[in-house]
């Protein structure tokens, strides 16, 4: 702008400036300062309030303040003073403007002023010379002359004129020197010009450093390289960087895999010297669906599957050829070997094996023969073998390698496990290590080894007396731990005894089930028990037996009927006469009848009644003992003679009984004494006859108590009290001639009683009335 034009402008401002403080009281003044640029935050601009001429002290009632617009201010006031509110970059502020004056306005009210201050912004030299880009290439053929001119990229720098580009230059060569061109504000341009002919054998490219100064002290520079590549004719043919190519390829590389990368250069510029790959001429199709190559990088890949199983090493020739008219090209050989990975797992065969092993086997006896192989070399390829779990199997090696013999490290018991599952695991010794395990079955045979065994080590069995010959009485049972043959078992009565010869001639057993059954009936008077053995074999080669005893008891029934011992006539029947004096009083003995029955317990119990009788006022008859009194004295009017019908049965479950007659005659005394005297004697011999049956009975009796009391206390030494039988004398035996004897079975108290039964017994239901139960005292005892 002219200096007219700017008088003009200010004569106008004037006049708006007069006319706005006539109406509105306005004021106006106008401030300059000057700073640099990127100073510190908070720095001072101007004491404005000063510089204004006003009242410090009453600026903040009157409004003072900066007026800013909508962006961020750059500038504020504190009590007056003109500070810095950021960092101000000139460039940022007013681009390539010079000078850079920013303008605010300053309000103060009551009178309003604005006051409007000019602030230049003063350049630093914070800015360096940059090129559009790092790097230049040039492609100049090495047919150009000298003199030839190339233009370059000029370089930017942000700063004022002052510290703007002012110079360039370049790094020393002999082929090219530079010059510059001034344009004004377009600034300097940098032109490279030939000064000496390039040669494309001699050097394919140069490189040269551009370098940009400004006019700062001291001055700041910017670079930029230049690349020139020098064109020529296609004379060269690629050439291999290296005389060798080879690598190590690990096996089950993933396809993509780069293996190595070929490099050939070509002397040649252009389509002449760029180089193309390829495998070979004589590269088979196998090989190409392995390998691949890039051809443009020379990269070889993998294609295929790599298995060093397959093959440890390739050999594969690649083609360099370059882009000319013409191409010429040429070929190296790659090796490539491949390292064997720990990938294949041991494999396991079973090249001998017997499936079945006799258990009595000896230790070391050979089961299997294992054969292990793995496909993977070196380390990877040795192999530990062993038997998972704790069984009676082990593995030894062989003499040939990866060879090795199942066999046994301890004795074997089929009865224990029949049936073995021998898990062979195989491990290698790579890293990670493989494994791999095969499971073989391997049943033990069956040896005699068991000898039969009875349920029971003693049985005791209770049998009733007339049994029927030929039927079932009992049976034992055996079980064999063998199996098949061996497991089979017979059943025999042992017959080496001779106290038992007799009485196993009667018995039979099945050999099969071992029922046993009596070819006779057993009497209970003749026979009371016995005691056998019974022996089971097996059927092995050779057989194994065991035995057991068996002891039986016979049980009585009521199969005897009384017998009338007294009164006996001379021929034989129950009839007897009996004289007594009138002068008996009442309660006096008239006879006894005595009576026997070889039964025991209730089948043994008598019981007397009268049947018949002539009066019966004059004579009792007490039921137990059979004696006969007189319930009265005599009369006159009494008749001389009474029959009386005496009736004699036991308390069987089906009663037997016997009869018998006494007469009995009324005399006076002087008669009966005389007629005692003369019976006397016959009477004696009579006594005589029923005292020798009484002793030998009672003779019987004993013995086979005494004998019941020796097998009773052999049982309780030989068994459990849960198969004992205990036997007992009765201690109410009151002379009679019935048996009474108690005896225990299982967890029951029994008593065979006689005549008189005694306090606090009871009759057993289902007993047939025949047997009483006695209170257990032994429980009382603590007895268990």
């Amino acid at each position: 702008m002219s200096r007219g034009g700017h008088a003009s402008w200010t004569q106008r401002l004037l006049v708006v400036i007069f006319c706005l403080d006539l109406t509105f009281n306005f004021t106006m003044a106008q401030l300059r300062y000057s700073i640099p640029e990127k100073g510190v935050d908070n720095a001072v601009v101007g004491n404005v309030a000063k510089d204004l001429g006003l009242d410090v002290s009453g600026l903040k009632a009157r409004g003072f303040r900066v007026v800013s617009g909508p962006t961020e201010p750059l500038f504020g006031l504190n009590n007056g003073v003109l500070r810095v509110m950021r960092k101000i970059d000139r460039e940022e502020v007013c681009e390539r403007i010079s000078p850079c004056v920013v303008n605010i306005k300053i309000v103060v009210e009551n009178p309003l002023e604005v006051h409007y201050v000019a602030i230049e912004i003063l350049d630093v030299n914070d800015h360096s010379p940059t090129f559009p880009d790092n790097e230049t290439r040039l492609e100049i053929s090495e047919s150009a002359l000298p003199g030839a001119r190339f233009q370059l990229q000029s370089a930017h720098d942000p700063d004022s004129d002052a510290f703007s580009v002012h110079s360039y230059r370049i790094s020393e060569n002999e082929h090219f020197r530079l010059e510059v061109k001034d344009r004004g504000e377009d600034g300097k341009i940098p032109v490279l010009y030939l000064h000496k002919a390039l040669d494309k054998e001699s050097a394919r490219s140069h490189k040269l450093l551009l370098t940009a100064l400004d006019g700062g002290k001291p001055a700041r520079s910017g670079t930029t390289a230049i690349l020139i590549n020098v064109l020529d004719v296609n004379d060269n043919m690629p050439v291999f960087t290296s005389d060798t190519y080879s690598a190590v390829l690990k096996e089950n590389a993933p396809i993509g895999t780069t293996i190595l990368q070929v490099n050939a250069t070509d002397l040649d510029d252009g389509p002449n010297g760029e180089v193309v790959y390829s495998f070979g001429n004589n590269v088979n199709s196998k090989l190409r669906k392995v390998f691949d190559v890039d051809a443009v990088t020379g990269e070889i890949t993998v294609k295929g599957s790599i298995d060093f199983e397959a093959k440890d090493k390739y050999e594969i020739d690649i083609k360099a050829s370059d882009k000319g008219p013409v191409p010429l090209e040429t070929e190296k050989s790659v090796i490539i070997s491949i390292m064997d990975l720990n990938d294949n797992t041991p494999e396991i065969e079973v090249t001998s094996f017997s499936s079945a092993i006799a258990e009595n086997s000896k230790p070391g006896t050979t089961v299997a023969l294992i054969s292990v192989n793995d496909k993977d070399s070196g380390v990877n390829g040795k192999i530990t073998c062993h038997v998972r779990g704790d069984i009676p199997f082990m593995l030894t090696p062989s003499l040939q390698d990866n060879m090795f013999s199942l066999i046994t490290k301890s004795h074997l018991d089929r009865e224990h496990q029949a049936k073995y599952d021998v898990t062979i695991v195989a491990k290698d010794a790579g890293e990670p290590p493989l494994s791999s395990h095969k499971t073989i079955s391997v049943t033990v045979s069956d040896v005699n080894d068991n000898s039969p065994e009875f349920s029971s080590n003693l049985y005791t069995f209770y049998i009733n007396e007339n049994n029927i010959a030929g039927g079932f009485l009992f049976s034992v049972s055996a079980h064999d731990s063998d199996e098949g043959q061996n497991a089979v078992i017979s059943f025999d009565i042992g017959r080496n005894g001779d106290e038992h010869k007799i009485m196993t001639s009667f018995l039979s057993i099945n050999s099969e089930n071992g029922h046993i059954s009596a070819l006779k009936s057993f009497d209970f008077e003749t026979l009371k028990s016995f005691q056998f053995q019974v022996v089971a074999a097996d059927g092995g080669s050779p057989p194994l037996s065991s035995n057991v005893t068996v002891k039986v008891f016979i049980l009585d029934q009521n199969d005897n009927a009384p017998v009338i011992l007294y009164p006996v006539s001379s021929n034989g029947s129950a009839e007897g006469v009996e004289e007594i004096p009138r002068n008996l009083k009442a309660g006096d003995l008239v006879t006894k009848v005595r009576a026997y029955d070889a039964d025991i317990g209730y089948n043994g119990w008598l019981l007397f009644s009268l049947q018949q009788v002539s009066d019966h006022s004059l004579f009792s008859l007490d039921r137990y003992t059979g004696q006969i009194r007189t319930l009265r004295s005599f009369t006159e009017t009494d008749e001389a003679e009474h029959r009386l019908l005496i009736l004699v049965k036991d308390n069987g479950n089906v009663s037997l009984s016997a009869t018998a007659t006494v007469t009995v005659k009324l005399v006076e005394p002087k008669e009966a004494f005389a007629a005692s005297d003369i019976k006397s004697a016959a009477k004696v011999d009579e006594e005589d006859n029923v005292t020798f049956y009484l002793i030998v009975t009672l003779g019987s009796v004993s013995l086979l108590f005494v004998i019941s009391i020796i097998v009773l206390i052999a049982m309780q030494c030989s068994k459990s009290t849960e198969y004992t039988s205990k036997y007992l004398q009765d201690a109410n035996y009151d002379g009679t001639l019935c048996h009474s004897i108690q005896y225990r079975s299982g967890d029951k108290r029994y008593m065979l009683v006689g005549p008189r039964m005694s306090i606090g017994s009871t009759v057993v239901p289902g007993s047939h009335a025949n047997t009483l139960v006695l209170p257990d005292r032994r429980h009382t005892s603590g007895e268990v």
